[in-house]
Parts: C-alpha cells; structure tokens; sequence
C-alpha cells in the first residue's frame, strides 16, 4: 500500500469495475425514460435490469474460474473491452427487444470482468496490506457511485443513449492499463484441466433459476406459466447435479473445500440477505421519487449522492478497523444501521423534503455499508486460498448478483406492482412502503445471521 504501483493497480481495479457499477446506477435512474422512448411496460423494464443479470450470474463462476486458470489481468481485460464494445449495441437500440439483447451481451462480458478486480487486488497484494487495499478499493469505488446518479442523472435528462456511450473512453483506459501496469496472477500450481460437466452445469442451473425468478413471480410474461415451472426444475435439478460433479471431479470449478469453511459460507449467506435488500430498495427510491413525488431523473439520481459519499469516507477506515479488531462487529452494527436507514425512508411522504424525508435514511444506509461492505468483502475472500482468489470472488458476486436479481424480479408483483402500475403514482407509492420495509428485514435478518453465526474472529 502507498507505492506508485499499488496507486495504478488500485485505479484500474476500480475504474474498470466502476464501470459496472455506474452501468447499473444508470440504468436504474434511465428506466421511466427509457419506457416512454421505447414504449415498454415494466416487464420490458424489468428485462432490461434482469437480462444483464441473468447472464451475469449464469456465467460469473465460470469468469472468476477463468481468471485464475488463464490469467486474472488479461480476463478482467478481456471482459471490459466486452463490455465498452456491449455499451455501443445499448446506445444505438431501436427497440426495448434489442436493448435487453444487447445488456445480456454486457452481462456475459461483466462475467469475466466484475471477479477479476477484487482477485487482482487479492492475488497482488501482500497479506498484511489485503483487507487495507479492499477497504480502499470500497471507499474509492464510491467515486463511481457519487457519480452515477449525478452524471447519469444528467444525461438521462437529456438522452439515455448518452449514458451507455460514456463506458467507451472508460473500458479502453482500463484495457490499456490492465495490459500494460497491473501484474498478471494466475493459480500456478492448480490442474488446469477444464471442469466441462462443472461448466455447463453451472451456466444451467444458474441460467434457470434465474430467469425462472425473472418470469414466475409475474405469473406470466416471457414464456410463463409451465415453462417457469420447467426452468425452476431444470435448474434445481441442475445445481444437484453441479454439486455432485464438484464433489467427484478432480479438477472442480468450485472446489468443494470452499464451503467446508463455516466463514465463507456464513458470509456469503449474509450477501445474499444484504444485496437482495439493498438492490431492491435503491431501485424503488428512485421509481418513487420520480413517479410519486415527480422529481426529474438527476434529482432522483442526486438523492443517493450521500450514500455514496459516505462509502468513499469512510470504507477505507473501516476496513482497517476490522483488519484490527475483527470483521463481526462491523458487519453487525453495518446491517443494523443500514436496515435502520430502509425503514426511515419507508416513512417518506408523497411530497418528500429531500432535508427531512429522504437526507436521513439514505445517509443511514450510507454509513452503514461503509461499516459492512468492506469486511464483509474481505472476510470472504480471506477465507479461501490464495489460489482460489479468483473462483471465491466469483462465488461471492455471483451470490451478490443473483440476489439482486431475485429482489428486482420478486419484490414488485409481491408488493402489488405489475404491468404498467409503476407509472401510477397512487400504486407506486403503496408499493413503495411495503417495499422498503421488506428491505429492512431483509438486510436485518443478515445482522442476526453475522452475530450467531460468524466466528468473532475468522481466520485471515
């Protein structure tokens, strides 16, 4: 940490998976925009989230796999260049039908590019420094999640397709720098003969049960009814599958041994509860925001702007902390604090004071992920071999990812949202509430996860 070269590993990282994340900021702000331009209802909508993370989560395991037997630089290079070259097929769409097509294109690129920045920082630097370089590299990622709403929001008031340009001069600084500054890492002493039956196992399993959580709670839409059924079979069929394949094959794409360890299988349930509730709530503030209370769309985006201060503050301290003391309280007090930030915005009214309805939870929720994310990332990836940086990074965004997607597509036809109903602004502020108190409980019950069940001190 300090030296010239841990400041250009730190950029790259994070400038490339900044990208991802003010994709995502973007597209979240863009939504009633894109609606009117493309006419779409909300199921249009939802695909143009849930298609980019349904090949996320399909094929994340294989990217992270990918990195650590072929190189972790030249993958993350590969799969940006991927996604700024997806980035011109999004800003050019005709059709709502073509726009989702070409943010699964993202998607598959994001597979190879979202595991590789933490198992870079992982495989890069010395034990000693690796929970300071996560913790930085959180607060400073925040840079992209201040700018997001700001920028986005900006460019969206004037055209969406704009926000899907700008990822362009951004994936080809980061593919130069990646090529030439960031040290290559690979598992040198793993066999590296390719898991097949892993493979394809996974992409199904993943695949299906995904878009079975796309289509089923709808009750309908893009192939429902008994294909849904038929999904959720195959997928289920398929993860018993994988998980017996793992455990014969000699070469596995996700070692079994990984989830022998009660830390990293504790806290990647704990993921699962926290992004499902954090990916869902922030999408519902800004719907509300913009439908209820009719505020623009760089209003909307301007509103989390201290939530993401907040990360880019505080995470780095936070993150030394938790090297020092121990990642439990943290991760503890971070749930609680966020989950308290989810039901102060619930309260807001139809025509919130951003100062009084809005300022307080979301700098809750803010503080509380500078407590959290930065531990709860760096136990996590303390828990597997050096070897495996690579594969439990891409466990763990997988588990982040698929939550998120199993939120945005559940959370609105459970709280009474279907159809075009989020355009009305009296079922769009029911849904809201509801919402948003289904988010608190969510991210609360990852707070009693971490304090029964994660080791005070787990092993780094």
């Amino acid at each position: 940490m300090g030296t010239p070269r841990a400041r250009l590993v730190l950029f790259t990282t994070i400038l490339g998976s900044g990208i991802a994340l003010l994709d995502g900021t973007v597209v979240n702000v863009a939504l009633t925009r894109i609606g009117r331009d493309l006419e779409a209802d909300l199921a249009g909508l939802q695909w143009v989230v849930n298609g980019y993370a349904l090949a996320l989560a399909s094929l994340i395991l294989l990217g992270g796999s990918l990195g650590d037997r072929f190189g972790r630089a030249r993958v993350y290079a590969i799969g940006t260049a991927g996604f700024g070259l997806a980035s011109i097929g999004c800003a050019l769409a005709p059709t709502i039908e073509t726009l989702v097509l070409a943010r699964v294109v993202q998607g598959v690129a994001a597979a190879m590019l979202v595991p590789g920045s933490l198992a870079i920082l992982q495989a890069s630097f010395t034990r000693e420094h690796r929970m300071a370089a996560i913790g930085a590299w959180t607060g400073l990622s925040g840079v992209a999640s201040a700018a997001g709403p700001v920028v986005g929001g900006w460019l969206v008031d004037r055209d969406w397709r704009l926000a899907f340009w700008v990822n362009l001069p951004l994936a080809a600084l980061v593919v130069w720098l990646t090529l030439t500054r960031v040290p290559e890492s690979r598992d040198t002493d793993g066999d590296h003969r390719f898991d097949r039956a892993g493979v394809v196992l996974a992409v199904v399993a993943l695949g299906a049960l995904t878009y079975a959580l796309t289509v089923g709670p709808a009750g309908g839409g893009v192939g429902g009814g008994a294909v849904t059924w038929v999904a959720a079979g195959v997928g289920v069929l398929a993860a018993v599958g994988f998980v017996v394949a793992e455990r014969r094959s000699t070469h596995p794409l996700v070692p079994p041994r990984l989830f022998s360890d009660r830390t990293f299988t504790v806290v990647n349930v704990v993921t699962l509860l926290v992004y499902a509730g954090l990916s869902a709530a922030l999408l519902f503030l800004v719907l509300f925001l913009q439908v209820v209370a009719g505020w623009s769309a760089l209003a909307a985006g301007t509103a989390s702007l201290p939530l993401s201060l907040a990360m880019l503050l505080l995470a780095s301290r936070f993150g030394a902390l938790s090297a020092r003391h121990g990642p439990r309280l943290y991760m503890v007090a971070g749930t609680v604090c966020a989950a308290a930030g989810f039901v102060l915005l619930g309260f807001a009214p139809r025509d919130p004071t951003y100062v009084t309805a809005v300022l307080p939870g979301i700098a809750l929720v803010g503080l509380g992920l500078s407590m959290l994310v930065a531990p709860l990332t760096g136990t996590v990836l303390a828990a597997a071999p050096d070897a495996l940086a690579g594969t439990a990074s891409g466990v763990n965004n997988a588990v982040s990812r698929t939550a998120g997607l199993l939120a945005v597509a559940a959370l609105p036809p459970l709280v009474g949202l279907a159809g075009e109903a989020y355009a009305d602004p009296d079922a769009m502020a029911s849904a809201y509430r509801a919402a948003m108190w289904v988010c608190a409980g969510l991210v609360a019950a990852g707070a009693v996860l971490t304090a029964t069940a994660l080791p005070r001190r787990p092993a780094s």
